[in-house]
């Protein structure tokens, strides 16, 4: 996920020296590997530690010298085309033996992604591990994540049997026979499940997922961007809610697929919710067999769609 090039150096020269203050007094020891997290849209969501470690490092480690270029004079970082270092998926492990020889000699080297996290779906990992290996220090700063932002706003509640797990998958094979291969395996998963898409896919990927069924997915489309949208479908609802509007189509995507509902044993709880659905609508039922049962409202609700779907013609 990339974020906007823009010349906006005056707008940070406060945030620049609030971070010196700020994070200037912390040990930033020669001869370490900075592992920068960066936004995923939007600039200002940018923490102070990474601004001052950006402007002591010796050397900036990135996917794209000119994407990295940019952001940093966005924020008044000047770095010389000597101080920049491509590190990416085609080059990495070349690279970070460049990366080891100038930590070596008692450079603060700097790595960043195009945007986000390092090596969560983006290069860093590899390198990450050589220079561990190489017994050379590594420090991660954290920061933004579309895998953190996107579960954070799908309101799932933790239950009793999953504790507020989730599976982080990323992006699905391309090719059509090995998506559906792994969205076969992904109806099996009961937990949150995390996934990733570029917007030349996302309608292939909808398309997959819709064989889910009823199964809830929350869409992040544009994170933290001027036109972000979050929505939650089910997933058999997921290719007509792209094409209900041409711009839902644009931009990075993440998604995540909320756990599988409980089974429809029947127990109490489902002869309660059974008969208060039959008098009652969906949502005052759940809150009539939460305060009759003591479940959760969440998985009662959960339930409640999957009898609903049961009953249907």
């Amino acid at each position: 996920m990339s974020h906007p090039v823009l010349s906006v150096a005056a707008t940070y020269a406060t945030a620049l020296r609030a971070a010196s203050e700020a994070a200037g007094s912390q040990n930033y020891r020669p001869g370490t590997l900075f592992v920068v997290a960066t936004p995923i849209g939007n600039l200002a969501d940018i923490s102070l530690r990474a601004l001052h470690v950006l402007q002591l490092a010796d050397v900036v480690a990135c996917e794209d010298t000119r994407h990295t270029q940019a952001m940093l004079r966005a924020y008044g970082i000047d770095k010389t085309p000597a101080q920049m270092l491509a590190v990416h998926q085609h080059n990495e492990a070349q690279a970070a033996q460049t990366v080891i020889e100038r930590l070596q000699q008692g450079a603060r080297v700097a790595y960043v992604s195009d945007a986000g996290t390092p090596a969560i779906s983006d290069p860093g990992a590899r390198l990450v591990l050589e220079v561990r290996q190489a017994r050379l220090p590594v420090v991660p700063l954290p920061g933004a994540s579309s895998v953190i932002t996107a579960l954070s706003a799908a309101g799932i509640a933790p239950n009793a049997d999953q504790h507020g797990e989730f599976v982080f998958v990323g992006f699905l094979p391309s090719k059509a026979s090995e998506r559906q291969v792994a969205v076969t395996s992904l109806s099996q998963e009961p937990r949150t499940v995390v996934l990733l898409e570029a917007p030349h896919r996302i309608e292939a990927l909808a398309a997959a997922l819709a064989a889910l069924g009823t199964r809830q997915v929350t869409v992040g489309r544009e994170l933290t961007k001027q036109f972000e949208e979050i929505a939650t479908v089910a997933a058999q609802d997921l290719p007509q809610w792209l094409a209900a509007d041409a711009n839902r189509q644009r931009g990075e995507f993440a998604l995540v697929l909320h756990p599988s509902p409980p089974a429809l044993a029947a127990g109490p709880d489902t002869r309660v919710l059974t008969l208060l659905l039959a008098e009652l609508p969906l949502k005052t039922a759940v809150k009539l067999a939460a305060e009759i049962t003591g479940e959760s409202r969440n998985a009662l609700y959960e339930l409640a769609l999957a009898l609903k779907k049961q009953s249907s013609p």
